[in-house]
């Protein structure tokens, strides 16, 4: 217990300095005095001050700004982009040595002579071994990062009221939905049995796919603590030597980056979440490999379904789509105002559609920057799909500045049947008007022939006030607009089979021999 307190005075003097400054922009004087206005740049010292900080107090902190770094809802989005940049590099001392958890559960099976590191993470230190007269990797659990990330999220629970206080009405809501859904997403994290199973898995999914190179898991050597996979070397991704000597283009292998992280999240619905340089390589032949899958995901049916659909209503500017489904994913309370949330999200659109260049990640800003004044939440699994767009929109980008994610998204969505063309969804529409039309263009002879009868008898009697005097009106209008009406539904009408546009024709000449009857006795 007494750690547990050293650990969160320590925690609060780190970020004490920081707190002030964001209370002073509120207050000047803190306690009172006008609000003052604070520049982009002095905001982004303050992300990197942050970043700094959160990389010195280890790998729970850690953690906590790369979720943030998918939160626009929370952070503005200076803070999102620099916490964008958090990585898993920390001193191989912290948490204790890995090379015990190895000499406990491997020192039978592992030539513990031919072990090599490779490299350290928040969570776990990875190292090269000889098996079985082949070279495999290891990824180790820090033997002592169990009981420091508990303590952590122990403190970080115990900063949620203070946060409360600090952060304004629609951020609240937001917060405290966050500290749960944290906890959830790095603990999963800790569970190396469960990395290996998502690995396999994911694996399995690409087995038909010779580019995506997921290395395979030895499971008689896999436990809680330790991830056993064959080691698979390459170039980082972002090498552009690597990919020149491996024969593949820089915009090639981007979409081929895109499209296999699509594959996951919508087709496959178990996804690496974690696209960032370090984890992604190009072998000698330029096939793409994928390591560290501690930050993984699987994803329900329905929730498949409904990210889909998201994904299907960015990329259609679909506004009345991407309401239902962000009420369907959980993102919306289903009580909360949908002609206000709907006017929210034109303007959304509106505002994307007047830029030369859109971004997923300015999508995604702009979406949740518009939505603060709604209470909404972003559940973990949208959480990740979020990051894995963001980060792997980055990388992407890095290989190529022009690269259009979206016209790749629009592209995997139409190959998969998720969307039609461009061509299909405008035949799609008119069917669909049509279908709702009908049953109403049935009836319509009826009811016409109903009150026109009525206004020959003198039944029926329309009055209106002219804005101009008149000497006289023409009684037969009536007939030559209906006329009109139906000779437009029967060239409708032509596009379906049936006889209907016939009918509709017959019954438009009708009524224009009745306009030209009308007239001949006027």
């Amino acid at each position: 217990m007494r750690g547990y307190y050293l650990r969160y005075v320590q925690v609060l003097l780190r970020f004490f300095p920081l707190a002030i400054a964001f209370l002073r922009d509120r207050r000047r004087f803190l306690l009172f005095g006008p609000s003052r206005q604070v520049s982009t740049a002095v905001h982004r010292d303050r992300a990197q001050q942050l970043t700094e900080t959160m990389l010195d107090l280890g790998p729970a902190f850690i953690k906590v700004g790369q979720v943030l770094s998918t939160r626009p809802d929370i952070v503005p989005p200076t803070y999102v982009e620099e916490f964008a940049t958090l990585q898993d590099e920390v001193p191989e001392e912290a948490g204790g040595d890995p090379m015990t958890v190895v000499e406990a559960e491997l020192e039978d099976v592992i030539d513990l002579e031919t072990l090599e590191p490779v490299a350290g993470g928040s969570l776990a230190f990875v190292y090269t071994a000889e098996y079985e007269g082949e070279r495999i990797a290891l990824k180790v659990r820090r033997p002592g990062i169990v009981p420091m990330i508990e303590r952590d999220l122990r403190v970080i629970r115990g900063f949620v009221p203070l946060l409360l206080l600090l952060a304004d009405e629609r951020q609240r809501y937001s917060i405290e939905n966050l500290a749960g859904d944290f906890e959830d997403i790095i603990l999963e994290e800790l569970d190396f049995a469960r990395e290996s199973s998502i690995m396999a898995e994911i694996d399995d999914n690409f087995a038909d796919d010779d580019r995506i190179v997921v290395p395979d898991t030895y499971p008689d050597l896999c436990s809680e603590r330790v991830v056993a996979m064959e080691y698979v070397e390459g170039k980082k991704i972002t090498d552009e030597r690597a990919l020149a000597n491996a024969g593949t283009g820089p915009t090639e292998m981007a979409t081929l980056i895109a499209r296999t992280y699509l594959k996951m999240g919508l087709v496959d619905g178990v996804f690496h979440a974690d696209p960032h340089p370090g984890n992604l390589s190009v072998t000698g032949d330029g096939r793409l490999v994928i390591y560290d899958y501690g930050m993984s995901q699987r994803l329900t049916a329905n929730e498949q379904a409904d990210i889909t659909a998201l994904y299907r209503a960015l990329v259609r500017r679909d506004v009345d789509s991407l309401l239902n489904t962000l009420i369907a994913l959980e993102v919306l309370d289903p009580a909360v105002d949908r002609v206000q949330v709907r006017r929210v999200l034109e303007l959304v659109i509106e505002s994307l559609e007047g830029r030369s260049e859109i971004t997923w990640r300015q999508i995604i800003t702009e979406l949740f920057a518009r939505l603060h004044e709604f209470p909404f939440r972003i559940p973990p699994n949208v959480m990740l799909l979020m990051r894995v767009g963001t980060v792997g929109e980055g990388v992407c980008r890095t290989l190529d500045p022009d690269f259009d994610f979206l016209e790749v998204t629009r592209s995997f969505l139409v190959d998969h049947g998720f969307i039609e063309s461009e061509l299909e969804t405008l035949l799609s529409d008119v069917r669909g008007d049509l279908r709702e039309s009908l049953p109403v263009i049935a009836r319509a002879p009826a009811r016409f022939d109903t009150v026109f009868g009525q206004l020959e008898r003198g039944d029926l009697v329309v009055r209106t006030d002219p804005v101009e005097p008149t000497s006289g009106g023409d009684p037969a209008v009536g007939y030559a607009i209906v006329a009109g009406a139906l000779f437009v539904t029967a060239s409708v009408l032509t596009l379906h089979e049936g006889s209907l546009a016939i009918a509709a024709g017959l019954l438009g000449f009708l009524f224009l021999g009745q306009y030209v009857r009308k007239r001949r006795h006027r």
